[in-house]
């Protein structure tokens, strides 16, 4: 059995001031149990499922499936066919406060895209007229396309530019600004990754002020009465509950939403509404959640396709069709 590390206890007394609750979460990260494969059903479902489904939670869309333990959907021709995407069943927890949104969206821009599962759900949940999937990081724009393009996401443009470049060219434009913001990764952990150095406090540190960098430019792009939802995979209350509060601070005019059918997974470490999912409870490695919306009255901005130097797009409206590249 593996000795935890004293920065790990040091975050579960933080995290938990029931000593049963800091010994399970401790366990859940040096002792990682597998957890239920999931899949984003991007084309229609099939009337009988080729997978063992497990029963879904109230909460969790109707073309999300979680699956039993051994089920290998990536391995399925579905899977190369388009016709599904694979995740963590923790980024369907963050992604849920989505469901929030009622109003019809034009644009939705993720920030912090690959490998691309939070635009392919909140295009399938939303439908928007336009998605805009962005990732500043070179090597992993090959997979952000790839997913895109194999699950037929249209219309869809893909960017590679650092946040601030937006902030300037596109304000006030997105009807919907999703930031999965870069972390320390800890729920690695939970998953039987490697995540060295996750609990430093220097990395830490460093990654909040990371985050809080994307996110003012991200909700500069938001349009007047648009949304703003922030996430992470890690556990840290620096890069979770603390970047929120300074989000609210540096922008009082965006305000957080309360997510009813989360209300179970509010943050027992502020009063602010905002969701964790930890790996002891059994459904994923663990994800932190919330959504803001602006409450700016005004007008939404139009977007210029063509100015925004898309290294990949398909702007037809045809499931299954053929793909325009650039």
């Amino acid at each position: 059995m593996e000795t935890p590390s004293k920065l790990l206890l040091k975050l579960s007394k933080r995290l938990f001031q029931n000593l049963d609750d800091q010994e399970k979460f401790v366990e859940a990260l040096i002792n990682p149990k597998p957890f239920y494969p999931c899949v984003i059903w991007c084309q229609d479902k099939l009337e009988v499922s080729p997978f063992l489904v497990e029963t879904p939670t109230f909460w969790q869309p109707s073309f999300i499936d979680r699956l039993s333990l051994g089920e290998k959907p990536g391995q399925h021709p579905l899977h190369e066919q388009g016709y599904l995407y694979c995740l963590d069943f923790s980024s369907v927890f963050a992604a849920s406060v989505l469901l929030k949104i009622t109003q019809h969206v034009e644009l939705v821009f993720d920030m912090c895209a690959a490998p691309g599962g939070k635009s392919i759900l909140a295009w399938k949940l939303l439908q928007p007229k336009l998605l805009i999937s962005n990732e500043v990081i070179g090597k992993r724009l090959g997979m952000l396309i790839s997913n895109l393009k194999r699950c037929h996401i249209s219309p869809s443009i893909v960017t590679s530019k650092d946040s601030s470049i937006f902030a300037e060219s596109i304000p006030s434009s997105s009807d919907l600004a999703i930031v999965d913001a870069p972390c320390t990764g800890q729920s690695l952990l939970a998953k039987g990754e490697k995540a060295p150095g996750c609990f430093h406090p220097s990395a830490i540190n460093k990654s909040a002020n990371r985050q809080k960098r994307i996110l003012a430019n991200s909700a500069r792009i938001v349009s007047p009465q648009g949304y703003l939802a922030y996430m992470t995979c890690t556990y840290s209350p620096e890069e979770n509950e603390e970047v929120g509060e300074w989000l609210l601070k540096k922008f009082p005019q965006f305000q957080p939403v309360k997510i009813s059918h989360l209300r179970d997974y509010q943050s027992h470490l502020t009063t602010m509404p905002c969701y964790r999912m930890f790996p002891q409870y059994g459904l994923g490695a663990g994800a932190f959640t919330m959504l803001f919306k602006n409450t700016e009255e005004g007008d939404k901005k139009e977007v210029d396709a063509d100015k925004l130097s898309a290294v990949w797009m398909n702007t037809k409206r045809a499931d299954m069709g053929e793909l325009e590249e650039n």
